[in-house]
């Protein structure tokens, strides 16, 4: 009996997310998996949306992510030169959300800027309208990053080594860098489909945040063993731009923010 294959082409889309995976392997990354308790962060947020607020968990998140960045720019710095690091007055943040592309569900890179100055709803509505954007060519596949339709067909249509070059070149421009692409990545793929565990992604950004999907188990709070709502993360840093005592800091006040709820009582 024999059996018959065929081939499936996936969207041109798909060609940088092989390149970061590729050009990521050559990062010095360091990454730690924790647990957030968020079981009152998330009765805090079921509450305001029962009033009307305009908030999610994923608005909220980012929203702790960002005014944890913009407090301690070291940990998402950039580098500069071969004893440099270039930190920046402002978080931008790469996030993705998954559209359907030439048929195909592919998630679509955008980057929200200056994010550490905006609020939980401003944040929300960044996020719902680059879910509804129209996507017309393939200058709509990187919102925010200021290519256009003419600059993604040539990428597309370039040799690997050629494309390969051309990341070097923007990798070793931290302005540019920080222009194009943000200097913090957040993903929620993790959190698809309710698979409890860790995610560990490739970035080519400073620090890069991927979110799992949360799980229910017993855990104690208030002295008190009860069942409680864990977030896991998996918090990646580069240890070319950061060392491992001040990153420990900055990933505690991550934790910080998510376990006491931040923001929710403003």
């Amino acid at each position: 009996m024999s059996v018959r294959g065929y081939v499936h082409r996936y969207p041109r889309s798909r060609t940088g997310t092989l390149d970061i995976g590729s050009i990521a392997l050559e990062k010095h990354n360091v990454a730690a998996l924790l647990e957030a308790d968020v079981t009152d962060a998330r009765r805090k947020i079921a509450a305001m949306k029962r009033k009307g607020a305009a908030v999610s968990f994923t608005s909220w998140l980012i929203k702790c992510v960002a005014d944890t960045a913009q407090a301690a720019p070291e940990v998402h710095g950039l580098r500069c030169g071969r004893r440099g690091v270039m930190r920046f007055d402002q978080t931008d943040i790469a996030l993705t959300v998954e559209r359907i592309v030439e048929g195909e569900p592919v998630p679509i890179p955008f980057v929200l800027r200056d994010a550490g100055r905006k609020s939980v709803a401003e944040i929300r509505a960044e996020v719902l309208a680059a879910k509804s954007a129209p996507m017309r060519h393939e200058g709509d596949y990187a919102p925010g990053s200021g290519l256009g339709r003419v600059a993604m067909a040539l990428y597309y249509s370039l040799p690997w080594f050629v494309r390969r070059i051309a990341w070097r070149a923007l990798l070793g421009s931290p302005r540019l860098v920080q222009r194009m692409m943000g200097t913090v990545m957040v993903t929620s793929v993790g959190s698809a489909g309710g698979v409890s565990g860790w995610v560990i992604p490739r970035s080519v950004h400073p620090l890069c945040i991927a979110v799992g999907s949360i799980v229910r188990k017993p855990g104690l709070a208030k002295g008190r063993v009860a069942v409680r709502e864990y977030l896991p993360l998996t918090i990646i840093v580069d240890h070319d731009v950061i060392d491992g005592m001040p990153a420990a800091r900055v990933l505690s006040g991550v934790l910080r923010k998510l376990e006491e709820g931040h923001s929710l009582d403003d």
